[in-house]
């Protein structure tokens, strides 16, 4: 693809049954995420639950995140915060000089960026997903 496109309602869950159990697991931790860090700043429309949030919201047209296969557009500009997941696939991009902060996070205030666990339950957990919405909200 060379153009950016909000997922349609149903999708994911096609991809869910018609790809591995990863995608299940993936879609999943990102719903948390999304859905904690929307309760965090207090959203009007939110879901009631993480799952109603990944079913019917998450990156979706309307929402106001998209999960991207390529090297973010880093402008000190953006307001966008960029959230790479996974160390491994972070030291493949040639990203500006990072903090890490410890063997899981690493940040780029100027460039209002993360590197981040992959998500997945075990490296992103919910005490992780709480970490990372710390951070986030260090970059607001």
């Amino acid at each position: 693809m060379d153009s950016l496109r909000g997922l349609a309602a149903g999708e994911i869950d096609h991809i869910v049954k018609n790809t591995s159990n990863h995608w299940r697991k993936a879609f999943n931790v990102y719903a948390k995420l999304l859905f904690d860090w929307h309760h965090e700043k207090n959203r009007k429309d939110l879901s009631a639950s993480w799952q109603e949030y990944r079913d019917e919201k998450l990156f979706r047209a309307q929402s106001q995140e998209a999960l991207l296969f390529s090297k973010p557009e880093l402008d000190s500009e953006t307001q966008s915060i960029h959230i790479i997941a996974g160390k491994t696939y972070a030291a493949t991009l040639n990203l500006p000089p990072l903090i890490w902060l410890d063997s899981h996070f690493a940040i780029n205030k100027k460039h209002r960026l993360i590197v981040a666990p992959y998500p997945d339950y075990r490296q992103l957990s919910n005490a992780r997903i709480a970490q990372l919405i710390v951070l986030m909200k260090e970059l607001e």
